[in-house]
This record gives C-alpha cells, sequence and structure tokens, in this order.
C-alpha cells in the first residue's frame, strides 16, 4: 500500500536528471539530489559522507576502522557546519556515539535506517542527541549506507527539523527507491573525491582542477579561471595523476569511463589501505 503513494515517476525522472549532467559537474549534481529527495521528503537539511575503512586497529575500533574523509551537505547557516565539523572529529578519535557505531557495523550493504532504529531510548538524553540534533535543529533523520567497494561507501542523511513532525515509513521507502538504482552515480562521485579510488583524497583546489581536466579544458585556461599559474596548476595536475596511479590526461578519462588505464591500472584495496594506514601514521 504505501508503494502507492510513492511518485515513482519523479523518482524516474530524478535518476535521467542526474545522468545529464557532465562529469566535470559531479558536485553540482550531487547538490541536485540531495536537494530533490529533501523536497520529495520535506526534510530541510542533508549530508554526503564520503567514508573509507582504514586497516590499523580495524577490530579493536568501534567504528570497524571506518573515517569520513568528505562532506558535502545543505545546511541552513554556518554554525550548523561547525557542530558537524565536532562530530567528526569525534569519529576521527575513535569516540563516536551508538547510532554511529550502529550504522558501521552494518558496512558493506546498501541500507536505509529511520533515526530511531540506530538509537537506543537512553540516546535520545544524551550529549551528541543534544548538540548534533537538537542543537542544530534537527528532529529526526533517514541514513543510508550505500557501498561502493569493500574499503569506501557513502552515506547519506536527511533531516526534520525541530517544528516538523518525525518521518514516516513512506519517507523512507520514497529515500530507498531514489537512492538504490544509481550506482553509476555514486561511483562518479567517489572518482571526483578521490575517495576510496585514490591513494589520498583531492583538496578543493585540486579537485577545481581536476574538473577542468574533465572539461577537456588546457592547464593555462584552468589557471585563469582558478587564478592561479600555469606552473602551479601543472603542479596540481601532477598530484591528481599521482593520487590516481595514471600518467595522462587520457588514462585518467579512462577511469570516468570505467575503464582500468592501460598504463597503470587502479590500485587495489590493500594498497590503498596501506597508504590510508601510512597517511594516519605519519599524522600521529
Amino acid at each position: 500500500m504505501l508503494n502507492e503513494t510513492i511518485d515513482f515517476e519523479r523518482i524516474y525522472a530524478l535518476w535521467d536528471e542526474l545522468a545529464d549532467f557532465e562529469v566535470s559537474r559531479m558536485p553540482a549534481a550531487r547538490v541536485h539530489l540531495l536537494s530533490a529527495v529533501c523536497n520529495m521528503i520535506d526534510a530541510r537539511q542533508a549530508d554526503w559522507i564520503g567514508a573509507v575503512r582504514l586497516v590499523d586497529n580495524m577490530h579493536r575500533d568501534p567504528l570497524f576502522g571506518w573515517r569520513p574523509r568528505c562532506l558535502s551537505a545543505l545546511y541552513p547557516d554556518n554554525q550548523t557546519a561547525r557542530i558537524i565539523q565536532e562530530a567528526f572529529a569525534l569519529m576521527e578519535q575513535g569516540t563516536p556515539d551508538i547510532t554511529t557505531i550502529r550504522n558501521a557495523e552494518l558496512a558493506g550493504k546498501f541500507r536505509v535506517f529511520m533515526l530511531h532504529q540506530l538509537a537506543t531510548p537512553e540516546w535520545f538524553e544524551s550529549y551528541a542527541y543534544k548538540t548534533f540534533y537538537r542543537g542544530i535543529d534537527r528532529l529526526d533523520s533517514i541514513w543510508v549506507g550505500i557501498p561502493i567497494n569493500a574499503d569506501a561507501e557513502i552515506q547519506v542523511g536527511f533531516h526534520r527539523a525541530l517544528s516538523q513532525s518525525p518521518f514516516s515509513e513512506r519517507d523512507r521507502q520514497v529515500v530507498s527507491h531514489a537512492l538504490r538504482g544509481i550506482r553509476w552515480f555514486y561511483r562518479l562521485q567517489m572518482l571526483s573525491e578521490g575517495i576510496g579510488v585514490a591513494s589520498e583524497p583531492l583538496t578543493p583546489m585540486e579537485g577545481n582542477v581536476l574538473q577542468g581536466l574533465l572539461q577537456g579544458l588546457s592547464e593555462r585556461k584552468i589557471a585563469e579561471t582558478n587564478g592561479q599559474s600555469p606552473h602551479t596548476v601543472h603542479d596540481h595536475v601532477k598530484r591528481i595523476y599521482r593520487k590516481y596511479s595514471v600518467s595522462s590526461r587520457s588514462a585518467l578519462m579512462a577511469l570516468w569511463l570505467g575503464e582500468i588505464p592501460p598504463e597503470q591500472g587502479i590500485p587495489n584495496s590493500t594498497e590503498l589501505n596501506d597508504k590510508h594506514s601510512r597517511n594516519r601514521i605519519s599524522q600521529s
């Protein structure tokens, strides 16, 4: 009966809209997806988190080695963004709350949860709820886990304000249907961030340069667009190639076409995890 109230034609139209975005506009496509689904379920905020699994302390770690590596969100103000960064810091320290732990326990499969399914009754009296939910005008949430490969996934959250009513089961089903059938889209999103498919995530400026490369712009034109010197942009390009384990623009483009670059290929998950582990050790 619930399926009868879901506008599947709108969902299919959204998928078509996403397919029309050029690969150089993946950040804009992500915002379009979050905004469209928020409109479908009357959500006021949304989070998009790229997470990777690190090998060190995986079995002793409360998050089983998972850590957030990028965040894109629809926030009403900068204060909300600052508080969310505090929540990220707790995850980095290995001291997450129960909702994050329960979500991490189920990593590796597509999942859609209401907030009350992840939380315990006492959690609603905790610092985490009072700070990271009520403190930033969040009454209720729907969380989605989307596996990309064994060591990378995307987590998406949709949130209602304190002035609204909680989400319904119909809302959960809308989110599940809207986000389930577009694996190709998530792969391109992870590529655009370098999360889980590169040796290190891209910096914001490297992301801007990457967009220019994918548009076919020359390095000089990319430099003009970003207000940098051609020499600086060339250094960014070299770092981008190194992170993706390629040595040419054609090989980089092959990744977006779903091909393995002929010259080197993509690092396997073990190699990526080793690099992530070395990075964490060097920063500790």
